[in-house]
């Protein structure tokens, strides 16, 4: 299940990599005696770029495919494998397409497309990211594939839309995090809530999740009795995100607790908040 929108649409990664690999391999114009098997290596590769702009996705792969397997010393079969793991990937057949890919990678590193691989081995693992209620191990899968496209090629514009899938792929492991947080806290298992509600803190930092994490901290300080813990924690939401809804809601039940003096005068919240946080740095 796909559950985070990609950034580019699947017709412009094809037009990022089939111009150079067409440029790479040139047809010849003459006629060609009729065979009976294989047809020519010019003649399976264009039928499978002629598949792959119908949209013809299996039809294209397997094309691609009796190249390497026909002419598998011909210039024409790099190219080729690259263009089948790319059609195996619009079929969503990411096992398939991964498997090509990395055999690509591992036989041409120095290919001029590398970088291209690399970028739609990650997309294969991006594409299969669950949705939260379900196990997360694809979605550090994705993390570290994109990871490894910034850090091998930083400049490129596969790492750009890399970056802007990480910042995605940490907000929905962040996600995760406090689904199981609240689930715990919901059961009275506030240690284990607190283990999880701590951890988006300060792994996830930059997630959306951060101001309920503290507001949920809190609010569980505020159970179990430890009242400086809960004025410290509010204090950090109500510095870092004032004007969220979480902030409001964690100002709410420190007045219930009596933590806050007129907790109906808006005006003295900015000085209770500020006066916490200058009291813990």
């Amino acid at each position: 299940m796909r559950t985070l929108s990609r950034s580019l649409p699947r017709h412009a990664l094809l037009l990022l990599v089939l111009v150079p690999l067409l440029a790479g391999c040139g047809s010849k114009s003459e006629d060609t005696a009729a065979t009976i098997q294989p047809p020519p290596v010019e003649e399976l590769y264009n039928n499978g770029v002629d598949a792959l702009n119908a949209k013809r996705y299996s039809a294209a792969a397997d094309q691609f495919a009796s190249v390497e397997q026909n002419y598998p010393y011909s210039p024409w079969a790099v190219n080729a494998q690259l263009m089948q793991g790319y059609a195996q990937y619009m079929q969503n057949h990411y096992t398939d397409a991964l498997a090509t890919l990395d055999r690509f990678i591992q036989l041409h590193p120095t290919h001029r497309s590398v970088a291209y691989a690399y970028y739609l081995r990650a997309l294969c693992y991006y594409e299969q990211i669950a949705d939260i209620q379900r196990d997360q191990k694809g979605t550090e899968q994705a993390m570290a594939a994109l990871t490894d496209v910034v850090n091998r090629f930083p400049d490129s514009t596969y790492a750009t839309d890399a970056r802007l899938k990480i910042d995605l792929c940490r907000d929905h492991l962040a996600g995760k995090e406090m689904e199981i947080g609240r689930w715990y806290e919901s059961q009275h298992l506030y240690e284990a809530a607190i283990g999880r509600f701590q951890r988006v803190v300060d792994d996830y930092q930059t997630t959306n999740h951060v101001p309920e994490a503290l507001h949920r901290l809190t609010e569980i300080y505020l159970v179990l009795g430890l009242r400086e813990q809960a004025k410290q924690t509010a204090a950090v939401l109500g510095y870092n995100y004032p004007g969220s809804e979480w902030y409001e809601d964690s100002y709410r039940q420190l007045a219930g607790d009596g933590l806050i003096a007129n907790a109906k005068a808006n005006g003295s919240r900015p000085g209770f908040f500020s006066r916490a946080w200058n009291s813990l740095f």
